[in-house]
């Protein structure tokens, strides 16, 4: 399992296999919707996508295969995270204490992010991510 954030979502919103290449199992906070979709309006209004494109990117965002995690101690680990780290919000934090809560690597493109929690061992970028491994063979379908 994965935990992505907004950055990491939207990338993967403009390709259309885009979730796929970061794996079968995706977890986010609730909130990585709300933030994905204000950064993809602002992309919008600030003409850095066209309306198009925009469009598609939202409707793979509202159908992403990514699982909504919200553990009931999500806000508190958030907020230790943030006092931890000296972060005014806790944003950022919540990524962080689903993966720690999780037990996963959060998948970031967010540098500041990296650069501020990476420390911890599981904040990484998609490059960082092992592949998957192939299940093994079937023993039956070998050819002796």
């Amino acid at each position: 399992m994965l935990v992505i954030d907004a950055n990491v979502a939207l990338e993967a919103c403009g390709e259309e296999d885009g979730f796929q290449t970061l794996g079968d199992t995706l977890a986010a906070p609730p909130l990585m919707w709300s933030e994905a979709r204000a950064n993809l309006h602002l992309a919008l209004i600030n003409g850095e996508i066209t309306a198009q494109d925009a469009a598609i990117m939202h409707e793979r965002l509202d159908h992403c295969p990514v699982a909504r995690k919200d553990p009931p101690n999500l806000g508190r680990q958030a907020w230790e995270i943030s006092e931890e780290f000296g972060w005014g919000r806790t944003y950022d934090a919540e990524y962080v204490a689903l993966a720690k809560i999780l037990q996963c690597n959060l998948v970031t493109v967010d540098m500041r992010l990296w650069r501020g929690s990476s420390r911890l061992g599981f904040v990484i970028t998609p490059t960082e991510i092992e592949p998957e491994p192939d299940p093994p063979e079937d023993e039956t379908d070998s050819v002796p």
